[in-house]
């Protein structure tokens, strides 16, 4: 599981209102004014982790409810807190006024400097004594070296297995750390951690994250690699794990930037990797070279399992943990879930570093509903014919988190709000001219999690370009015969179509019928699925058609010339977005777990004051976004 680092800047202002005063040092201050606020409900009644707590957890979240503190998990020798950023009141409340404040400031200053104007330097004249906080302060005793396993034993902690196919038990809040064989550099990140025994973890390196480089370098050289993984913190340091960063940015600055003091560590003990003093738990190990086990299968993000393949493990030697710690946990399947109110909040935060760090561009969104790599949009300033191109190759380009990763981009030249992507596509629609202004780039890397592909880490790009003045009316109601062999057609925005044919297993080559099938001669874009209804709401639409379309493969048109080496696609263009053999499950709740959850639903909130109701197929929570 990795939370979206990198789907980066968004220029619309959406500001935060909860000030919550003094940086909080770790996690149990949140959780203490999360109390305060009402906003945490502790659950008495045992609890497995096997299944229970996450299904608990999907629909609290679902119906818009509490952050969850389970203080009787069967099996574990610890507390489990999940929905911690299930809600945008909450994810203020963790960060507060700071880091927006700190970002918008620092990027003034940044844009203010060439002019050496002591008038417009004296506004941000409380940046220099925040500079001097900057950094890292290590102490030879710290909170979470209270108490020490060695050898640990994994299986007391409480792991979540969160979906009923998933390979084991996960930390789905892990704060990775790693440094540099070389340079000494350090890496936070987060992604998932499966327990494979007592003393075993997977790590769930995907391509494109600065812990795999590291572990890369060190393999090579047939050297063990050491690692710590912490579970729980001060928030800033959790932000700072999933924050778009260049691979050689450190997280525990940009920590301390947001947290407006210097970060505590402490001397490792046992001569290791340093520990962070105010993590719940640290639990350090070495990831010997050329080791791999299978990890997974595991419910991701998407929506859908990511399947099982074979990644490093780490031998474990040594558990820290703090007196009384907490284990933070989330759970992550169809949106919108935790993760996806974190991304928002990401995205609006670093918004004005795209004044910094990508000028030209005006503003840029991912869209959390289809897994964020699956869909982007950008705002450009074209100023002369056919720049916008070189604005999709910089994005796509981008080495700092994942926009590389980006499947299908958008672009356009016009302030809109690309939160609406219904606007968005319906600007570019008006404006694109397919023949020459929609790309597919085949054979290049994919998002790891995304199984649309021909394999693992393999699959293609689209770029859509709509700049300029409008070229076309759009047709904006479906009229007349549905096409031969569809079964439904509904509208998702002016000029785009989801028309419901036969599913693929019984007709894969329709979409190509579907092209050249007259009735459609009028929409320039058609999204071919398994059922039209979906277009009736922004987030059934999104999941259903961009997480189960690879470009190369599932692009179809009314006719394709290859002109200038080039394929020239003329309208309508189909693309085919029916789930395809191969696919992984959609992720769906068990009997079991649903009818165990229902009877035991009293037991846990014996005051009633929390709803949640059944919802095997998760659909409840799309509710939320629209």
């Amino acid at each position: 599981f990795a939370f979206p680092a990198g789907e980066v800047w968004y220029i619309q202002d959406a500001p935060n209102s909860y000030d919550h005063g003094p940086p909080m040092h770790n996690l149990r201050q949140f959780l203490d004014l999360l109390r305060r606020e009402n906003e945490l409900v502790t659950i008495d009644a045992p609890v497995s982790s096997d299944l229970e707590i996450a299904e608990i957890h999907r629909r609290v979240i679902a119906s818009g409810g509490p952050a969850l503190l389970f203080s009787n998990v069967e099996g574990a020798d610890f507390p489990c807190a999940t929905n911690l950023f299930g809600t945008k009141k909450r994810v203020d409340m963790a960060f507060g006024l700071r880091p927006e404040q700190f970002i918008n400031q620092l990027v003034q200053l940044a844009q203010d400097l060439p002019s050496l104007s002591p008038g417009k330097l004296w506004p941000h004249k409380n940046l220099l004594p925040a500079a001097l906080k900057v950094g890292m302060k290590t102490a030879a005793r710290g909170p979470v070296g209270e108490y020490v396993q060695s050898p640990p034993d994994l299986t007391r902690l409480p792991l979540l297995k969160t979906w009923p196919e998933d390979g084991g038990h996960f930390i789905t809040l892990p704060l990775v750390y790693t440094q540099h064989p070389d340079t000494g550099h350090h890496n936070l990140g987060m992604y998932r951690i499966q327990r494979h025994d007592a003393q075993t973890l997977g790590v769930h390196w995907q391509i494109q994250k600065g812990g795999g480089f590291h572990y890369h370098v060190a393999e090579q050289r047939d050297e063990p690699f050491p690692l710590v993984v912490f579970v729980g913190g001060p928030p800033a340091l959790m932000l700072s794990a999933i924050a778009p960063l260049p691979e050689d940015l450190p997280e525990l600055i940009l920590a301390s930037l947001l947290q407006g003091e210097r970060l505590r560590r402490m001397k490792n003990p046992h001569g290791g990797l340093p520990l962070i003093a105010e993590a719940e738990f640290a639990i350090e190990g070495i990831v010997p070279p050329h080791i791999r086990k299978p990890e997974g299968p595991f419910g991701d993000h998407y929506g859908y399992y990511s399947l099982q393949h074979d990644y490093p493990i780490l031998q474990v030697s040594r558990l820290y943990h703090r007196k009384d710690a907490v284990f933070p946990a989330t759970v992550v399947g169809k949106p919108p879930q935790e993760d996806m109110f974190l991304g928002t909040y990401i995205q609006e935060l670093m918004a004005p570093l795209s004044k910094l760090v990508m000028p030209a561009i005006k503003a840029m969104w991912s869209y959390g509903e289809t897994g964020y790599h699956s869909l982007s949009a950008i705002v450009c300033e074209e100023r002369y014919p056919r720049e916008a191109m070189k604005f999709a190759f910089r994005i796509l380009g981008e080495d700092g988190g994942q926009l590389n990763l980006t499947k299908f981009l958008v672009v356009i030249d016009r302030p809109l709000d690309l939160g609406d992507f219904r606007q968005v596509l319906t600007h570019a629609l008006e404006r694109a001219q397919l023949e020459t202004d929609l790309f597919v780039i085949a054979n290049l890397a994919m998002d790891t999690l995304d199984y649309t592909g021909p394999a693992i880490n393999q699959g293609s790009k689209g770029i859509l370009i709509g700049v300029g003045d409008p070229i076309r009316e759009l047709p904006r109601a479906f009229t007349g015969d549905l096409p031969c062999g569809a079964k439904d057609a509904t509208p998702y925005c002016p000029g785009a179509l989801a028309v419901q044919g036969p599913s693929y297993a019984d007709d894969p080559d329709y979409a190509q019928h579907l092209a050249r099938d007259s009735a459609l001669e009028n929409w320039p874009l058609v999204f071919l699925v398994d059922n039209a209804q979906v277009a009736s709401k922004n987030i059934t639409f999104l999941w259903s058609t961009f997480t189960r379309f690879e470009p190369a493969a599932d692009t179809y048109a009314a006719d394709v010339q290859l002109r200038r080496h080039h394929p020239c696609y003329t309208p309508p263009v189909v693309l085919d977005c029916r789930i395809k053999p191969g696919y992984p499950d959609e992720l769906i709740t068990d009997e079991q777990t649903t009818e165990k959850v229902t009877r035991r639903w009293s037991e846990y909130f014996p005051d009633g004051n929390v709803e949640g109701k059944e919802d095997p197929l998760g659909y409840t929570g799309f509710s939320l976004l629209d």
